[in-house]
């Protein structure tokens, strides 16, 4: 039954409760770190950038005590995407004035410097993946609402609301989990009443057919969780006031603001290194 296990495979979206430096740290400061260190990695032009950006999220990882394989499991489905793309880089990434690693009938060339972009791709989308999923699996949906409340308040002078943004935001992370529930629950369906699910079934275009009768239950599925969702919020009274006050309390510490300022000097030494 291990085909049919999609909630352990997606990191995104989901919260660990736990006592680490990064759990206590003020949900303000831990969006602008968060932010500072995936724009950094997003724009990071060498892979000695890059390098330091793995060890930073290795080291928040190892902070948090977070398992692992857990993590790292949630490479795993964008992971022939990348490989995709990485190979699109190695072919089809021309250079010029320099000489071939590999030659194939004149054809087919492929040079040092298409690897190391095919590399770095990889490599940079991991890193996004793994800081991505860190931030959410220590932020609770009440933090994360605050702190980008409190993050975007200016923009209230603009008359932009931004508390609703906020919240249709976060239920769109949350939401990632119920969908692979809600996946799970229909592949099992459909399996016990003869659907072959299984990994060897077939080759990749018999995959890719069997997909196709999961997206309409899901997509059903999904419109009735956000119909219920919509419901209960109108029951409790959701937008009845335009100014609404957080049940959160917080306080912003100087450890926090070390934090922010370390991750400031970090995320410009990824980016110049």
């Amino acid at each position: 039954m291990s085909e049919f296990e999609f909630l352990d495979r997606v990191t995104i979206g989901q919260y660990v409760p736990g006592v680490s430096p990064l759990h206590r740290m003020d949900p303000r400061a831990r969006l602008i770190a968060a932010l500072l260190l995936l724009t950094a990695i997003t724009f990071a032009p060498r892979p000695a950038g890059l390098g330091l950006a793995l060890l930073v999220v290795m080291t928040l990882v190892t902070l948090t005590d977070l398992p692992w394989r857990f993590l790292l499991r949630g490479l795993l489905p964008p992971l022939p995407f990348l490989l995709f793309l990485a190979v699109l880089q190695v072919f089809f990434n021309a250079q010029e004035n320099q000489p071939p690693l590999v030659a194939w009938w004149g054809v087919v060339q492929i040079y040092a410097s298409d690897l190391i972009v095919a590399g770095m791709l990889v490599l940079r989308f991991c890193v996004l993946i793994l800081g991505i999923s860190l931030l959410s699996l220590v932020t609770s949906t009440s933090e994360m609402i605050y702190g980008v409340d409190a993050l975007l308040k200016p923009l209230r002078w603009l008359r932009i609301p931004t508390q609703d943004l906020t919240m249709m935001a976060q239920v769109t992370l949350r939401f990632i989990p119920f969908m692979a529930l809600a996946a799970e629950r229909i592949v099992k369906a459909q399996a016990s009443r003869g659907v072959d699910w299984s990994a060897k079934g077939g080759n990749l275009i018999k995959r890719a057919r069997r997909i196709l009768p999961l997206l309409v239950p899901l997509f059903v599925s999904s419109l009735g969780k956000a119909e219920r969702m919509a419901l209960a919020m109108d029951a409790r009274g959701y937008g009845s006031t335009r100014r609404r006050t957080m049940m959160m309390s917080t306080r912003l510490m100087w450890t926090d603001t070390a934090a922010v300022i370390a991750c400031a000097g970090l995320a410009a030494a990824i980016i110049l290194l």
